[in-house]
């Protein structure tokens, strides 16, 4: 690292967001270390010449003082979803840890992303869990930037993939009355963008960004524009309002890859809008240049990522547990 320059840490390096953030941060003169509870599984990352890896575990305190030592922005990725039997205690537990790490050596930032949730209402325990480890960051000393995002679009990202496979599977479908509640989902690149920025971003205050592409629409019709898309005919949906999320969730983890523990969380969250309320993050973070990415075109770079190219010829998309959205 040469004088001046701005070092990162990125957690969950091996997670579905932090190993395309690497390259992201690289690519912007950052130095960084990429942080993993087995450094080996980034062997094969194309930047692993570029970056610095280390071994670190959020719930192992005394590994954490070490990862941190020398960094000025740590990246929060780490999610306990489908890891943990008790995935809102122990990422609580992680977040504290975190925040003691980060202020025993001095780091200068947090960037953290959480999930877009509505204000005033119960919240299930996942955007609950994401919201209090906001708060314990926030309330902490170190300043912190927590950007809150909604579905990301990308392949292999755990909401996306659910919208993908059941969109797939099922010409026809009686759903949750949830597939008409909004979302304003946002590309993987988009959200790529932010949380770069955000390591350098002028921020008044540690506080909350929300962040969201162009298009606001509901959950249903986000799988319609994906069946249009991926050259499918158009889905018939009926809403059943008496489908409680435990039956939802057996229903999606019949019929797409996402494992039981990552599945129940997600399908609790879609029981509430997930749009954004805060529009003020062009104050503090402009748009990229050529403005944000819209769904349809979203989708259209995620098929083609992954190679899709024609009914019958998609690839099966595993989800690890500990995938974030």
């Amino acid at each position: 690292m040469t004088d001046g320059q701005i070092s990162c840490l990125v957690t969950g390096a091996t997670g579905y967001i932090g190993r395309q953030l690497v390259p992201a941060l690289l690519d912007r003169g950052f130095h960084v270390r990429a942080m993993a509870r087995t450094p080996a599984k980034l062997c094969d990352a194309p930047w692993r010449s570029r970056a610095e890896v280390v071994r670190g575990d959020l719930t192992e305190p005394e590994s954490l003082a070490a990862a941190f030592t020398g960094i000025d922005v740590v990246y929060y990725l780490v999610h306990s979803m489908g890891t943990a039997k008790d995935f809102v205690a122990e990422e609580e537990r992680c977040a504290r840890n975190v925040v003691d790490a980060a202020a025993q050596v001095g780091v200068r930032r947090v960037v953290y992303l959480s999930g877009l949730h509505p204000e005033g209402v119960p919240l299930s325990r996942h955007l609950a869990s994401r919201t209090l480890v906001g708060d314990i960051l926030i309330d902490s000393g170190v300043e912190t930037v927590v950007v809150q995002a909604g579905i990301v679009v990308g392949s292999g990202s755990a909401s996306f993939e659910m919208i993908r496979h059941l969109t797939d599977r099922l010409p026809a479908m009686t759903t949750p009355k949830w597939v008409r509640n909004k979302i304003q989902p946002i590309s993987i690149d988009d959200v790529l963008y932010y949380l770069a920025a955000a390591a350098t971003a002028a921020v008044p205050v540690s506080r909350t960004w929300d962040v969201g592409g162009p298009d606001v629409l509901e959950y249903g019709e986000a799988m319609q524009v994906y069946a249009d898309v991926a050259g499918l005919r158009r889905r018939l949906i009926i809403a059943l309002p008496f489908l409680t999320p435990t039956i939802a969730s057996w229903w999606v983890g019949l019929v797409t890859p996402i494992p039981p523990g990552l599945a129940r969380p997600l399908v609790e969250s879609l029981e509430c809008d997930a749009v954004m309320h805060e529009h003020d993050i062009d104050a503090v973070i402009p748009p990229p240049t050529g403005g944000l990415t819209g769904y349809r075109d979203a989708v259209t770079a995620a098929l083609r990522q992954d190679g899709t190219t024609s009914r019958g010829r998609r690839r099966l998309i595993r989800i690890s547990p500990a995938a974030p959205q």
